[in-house]
C-alpha cells in the first residue's frame, strides 16, 4: 500500500514537470515567432510567420505519422476507452508520451487553433503507466521495481490518477481532475482509489505551482496553479440575479453551436478516414491546414479596420493584456492583432478581463467565425491537439459580443462583458464535449470564485441537453469512429427486450482440463478464434481445434489467453519443469500473472516432439469464473459487466454446461443514438 502512495506521488510530480516543460517551450517559441509583427512591411512578417508555422506543424505531424499514430488529437477518447477496459494498443507507451508532449508543443507554437490542456491528460496517463510498470533499463542494467502493479487492473487505476493529474496541471483543478476521471474515464471505481487519485492531482498542482513561481521570478509565490490562467474574477460585481435567464439562453446557443461543431467535424473525420490514408497525405493535410489558418489570421489582422485610440485612462490595461499596435498609427492599438498574435491562453484572459469597449463588435464577430471553423477543421488532423482551449476561446468571443451589446442597454446595471465571455466559454465547451459536473468544477476552481457555480452549472447543463438533442459529444463521436467496444454508464435505451441468448457467441472455444500442447498452440495462433478467455471443461468434452470450436462440457474454470501463452513460453508442459507437478497457490498465481501479463506478440516455437505432450490447466485456471444463465436480461447483464469491470462472462445452462461466452464487444455492439428527439437502437460493426 505504501508503494501505491509513492507511485501516486511520482505521477503527480512527473506530470507537473512535463506540463512545465511544454509551457516553457511554447512561450519561448511563440515569443520568437511573434517578433515578426513589429516589422513595418507587410510581406516580410507574413512570410516569416508562415515559414515558422509550417516548420513547427510539420514536426508535430511527423511525430504522429511516423513515430506514434496513437498520439493524434487530444488523446482523451483513447484514454477514455483504456480506462473503460478496452486495450488500446500503444496508448500509454513512453514513445507515445514523447510524441504527444513534443508534438503538442510544436502544434500550439505553430499557430494551429489547438490547446495543450487535452494532451496533458494523455501525457499524465502515459507517465502513470510508465511509472507503475517500474521497469527501467540503463545500458545493460535492468531495474524491476513496482513489479507487483503490472496487472491490467492496477495499471488502469494508476492511469486514472495520471489523467486526473493531467487535468489538475492543465487547469489548477485537483478536484476537477478526480471528477474528470470518474465522469469520463474509469468504468470501475471504488472508495480507496478516490483519495489516492486526489493526492496525485494535488501533488501535480502544487509541484507545477512551485516550478512556475521560479519561472516567473517569484520563488514560492504560489499563484500559478495551472497552465491555463483565467485571471482574478473577484473584482467587481459577480453577476446579477436577473441575468440568469440570459445565461440560460446562452446555454441554448452553446448547445446549438456545439452540435454544429460536432456535425461538421464528424463529416470531416469520415472524409479523412476514406481519402487521407497515406502518410504523405496526412502530412500534406497538416501543412495545408496551417497555411490556411495562418493566411486567414494574417488577412484578418492586416485588413482589419479595428484600430482603436489609446487613451490615458486605459493605458495600464493595454500594457497588462499585451495589446499590440500592428499596422495602426501611433497611439492606436489593433484589436484583431491582439487576439491572433497572442497565444490562445493570453487571448482567453483578455476576453475575460479587459474593460468594456476595448474590442469592437465587428472584430469579435470575425474572430469568432474564423476560429470556430478553423478549430473544427483542425481537430482530427494528424497532430497532437487539445479541444478545450479552442472551445473556450470561441465561446468567450461570442459571449463577449453578447456582453458588449447588453452593456449598451441603458437604465439597468449589467455585469462586465468578461462575465458573459466566461458563460459563453462554458456553454461552448459543454456543447462540444458534453461533460457536466467535471467541467463545472474545473471552471469554478480555475476562476477561484464559487459564486459562479450556479450560473456555470445552469449554462453547462442546458448546453449539454440542447446538444444531446442533435448528436453526441465529440469525444463519443470519435470513439465510435474508432470502432472500439466502449461501454457507457447505462445500457442502451430499448434494450430491455434482449436477453443473454440474443448476444451469446455459441462458437465458444473451450479447453479440457488436461490439454495437448498442439491444441493450445492452435488456439493461440489462430487469430480468428480468439476471445481472450477460454472456459475449461471436464474431460467429457472434446479437444478444441480450428475445425471444432463448438465444444460442450461441464464448466470447471476459465483460463486467459495471456496465461496460455505463458504456459508455452515457460514450457511448463515438460516433465522436468519444477512447476510440472506443483499446484499454484494464490500468491504464486499473482506472481505468475504480474510478471507475464504482457503478450501483444507471440513468437514462441514449439519443437515437434513436444506437440503431443499434455498440460494440466487446472493449476493455472480461475476455478470460479463469473457465469450467467441464458435468460438474463440485457440491462442486468450490462450493469454486471460494467460494475465488476469484466472482460468476458461464461453462459451456462442448468447443468453447468457451457453454451456460450459473452465479451465486451458483444455488449458494445448495441448502441442507442438520438437525433431530432428520436431514439433508436442499432447494432454496430466493432473491431
Amino acid at each position: 500500500n505504501i508503494q501505491r502512495w509513492i507511485i501516486m506521488f511520482l505521477i503527480g510530480v512527473s506530470t507537473a514537470c512535463v506540463a512545465a516543460l511544454i509551457d516553457v517551450g511554447i512561450n519561448a517559441i511563440s515569443s520568437v515567432k511573434y517578433l515578426c509583427y513589429f516589422q513595418d512591411c507587410l510581406a516580410q512578417p507574413y512570410l516569416i510567420w508562415l515559414a515558422l508555422s509550417i516548420s513547427l506543424v510539420f514536426i508535430a505531424a511527423a511525430l504522429v505519422v511516423y513515430l506514434e499514430p496513437v498520439a493524434i488529437g487530444s488523446g482523451i477518447p483513447q484514454i477514455k476507452c483504456f480506462l473503460n477496459g478496452v486495450n488500446i494498443q500503444r496508448c500509454v507507451r513512453l514513445k507515445t508520451l514523447v510524441a504527444k508532449a513534443v508534438g503538442v508543443l510544436f502544434s500550439v507554437a505553430g499557430g494551429l487553433p489547438v490547446g495543450k490542456e487535452g494532451p496533458m491528460i494523455h501525457s499524465g496517463a502515459a507517465l502513470a503507466a510508465a511509472i507503475s510498470n517500474g521497469k527501467v533499463t540503463i545500458g545493460k542494467c535492468s531495474f524491476n521495481i513496482f513489479h507487483y502493479f503490472r496487472s491490467p487492473v492496477e495499471k488502469r487505476d494508476f492511469v486514472s490518477a495520471g489523467a486526473a493529474a493531467g487535468v489538475s496541471a492543465a487547469f489548477g483543478s485537483p478536484v476537477g481532475g478526480v471528477l474528470f476521471s470518474l465522469e469520463e474515464g474509469a468504468s470501475f471505481w471504488y472508495q480507496s482509489i478516490t483519495w489516492r487519485i486526489f493526492f496525485a492531482s494535488m501533488t501535480s498542482t502544487f509541484t507545477l505551482n512551485v516550478i512556475r513561481s521560479f519561472i516567473h521570478g517569484m520563488p514560492f509565490n504560489l499563484s500559478f496553479p495551472g497552465l491555463l490562467d483565467f485571471g482574478d474574477f473577484k473584482k467587481g460585481v459577480t453577476y446579477y440575479g436577473y441575468e440568469l435567464p440570459i445565461f440560460f439562453l446562452m446555454g441554448i446557443v452553446g448547445g446549438l453551436l456545439g452540435a454544429l461543431f460536432n456535425y461538421i467535424n464528424y463529416k470531416l473525420s469520415l472524409h479523412r478516414m476514406r481519402n487521407i490514408r497515406k502518410s504523405y497525405l496526412k502530412l500534406l493535410e497538416a501543412i495545408v491546414v496551417i497555411i490556411v489558418c495562418t493566411a486567414a489570421a494574417f488577412l484578418a489582422v492586416s485588413l482589419n479596420q479595428g484600430c482603436q485610440p489609446k487613451y490615458e485612462a486605459i493605458q495600464s490595461e493595454l500594457e497588462t493584456f499585451n495589446f499590440t499596435s500592428f499596422k495602426c498609427g501611433n497611439g492606436d492599438y489593433n484589436t484583431m492583432a491582439t487576439l491572433f498574435l497572442n497565444t490562445p491562453e493570453k487571448a482567453i484572459k483578455n476576453m475575460f478581463h479587459t474593460p468594456q469597449g476595448l474590442y469592437t463588435i465587428p472584430t469579435l464577430i470575425w474572430f469568432t467565425v474564423i476560429f470556430f471553423f478553423t478549430a473544427c477543421w483542425t481537430y482530427g488532423v494528424n497532430v497532437p491537439s487539445g479541444l478545450f482551449v479552442p472551445c473556450i476561446l470561441t465561446g468567450a468571443a461570442w459571449g463577449r459580443i453578447l456582453g458588449e451589446l447588453i452593456n449598451l442597454i441603458p437604465g439597468q446595471e449589467w455585469s462586465s462583458p468578461g462575465r458573459y465571455a466566461l458563460m459563453g466559454a462554458a456553454a461552448m465547451l459543454a456543447g462540444v464535449v458534453r461533460m457536466t459536473i467535471s467541467i463545472t468544477v474545473i471552471l469554478v476552481e480555475a476562476i477561484g470564485d464559487i459564486a459562479f457555480g450556479l450560473p456555470l452549472m445552469v449554462v453547462i447543463l442546458i448546453s449539454k441537453l440542447v446538444g444531446d438533442y442533435f448528436n453526441e459529444g465529440l469525444y463519443d463521436i470519435h470513439v465510435q469512429l474508432m470502432k472500439v467496444p466502449l461501454l457507457p454508464w447505462e445500457p442502451p435505451d430499448l434494450s430491455g427486450s434482449l436477453t443473454v441468448k440474443d448476444l451469446t457467441c455459441e462458437s465458444v472455444i473451450t479447453l479440457r482440463k488436461t490439454e495437448r500442447v498442439a491444441d493450445i498452440y492452435t488456439v493461440i495462433k489462430d487469430a480468428d478464434l480468439r476471445h481472450n478467455g477460454y472456459p475449461v471443461v471436464d474431460d467429457d468434452g472434446t479437444a478444441a481445434t480450428a475445425n471444432n470450436t463448438n465444444v460442450k462440457g461441464r464448466l470447471i474454470g476459465l483460463i486467459l489467453l495471456s496465461e496460455l501463452k505463458t504456459i508455452l513460453e515457460l514450457q511448463l508442459y515438460k516433465s522436468n519443469h519444477p512447476l510440472k507437478d506443483y499446484r499454484l497457490n494464490g500468491k504464486d498465481f499473482d506472481t505468475f500473472k504480474h510478471f507475464y501479463s504482457k503478450h501483444d506478440d507471440f513468437s514462441c516455437e514449439i519443437p515437434p516432439e513436444d506437440m503431443n505432450k499434455t498440460i494440466d490447466l487446472t493449476k493455472f485456471m480461475n476455478p470460479s469464473p463469473y457465469t450467467v444463465y441464458e435468460n438474463m436480461s440485457f440491462p442486468r447483464l450490462y450493469r454486471l459487466f460494467r460494475g465488476l469491470g469484466l472482460r468476458h462472462i461464461v453462459v451456462i445452462n442448468s447443468k453447468n454446461q457451457v453454451i456460450g461466452i459473452i465479451t465486451r464487444v458483444d455488449l458494445a455492439r448495441y448502441r442507442h443514438s438520438q437525433a431530432g428527439g428520436k431514439v433508436i437502437m442499432e447494432k454496430l460493426a466493432i473491431v
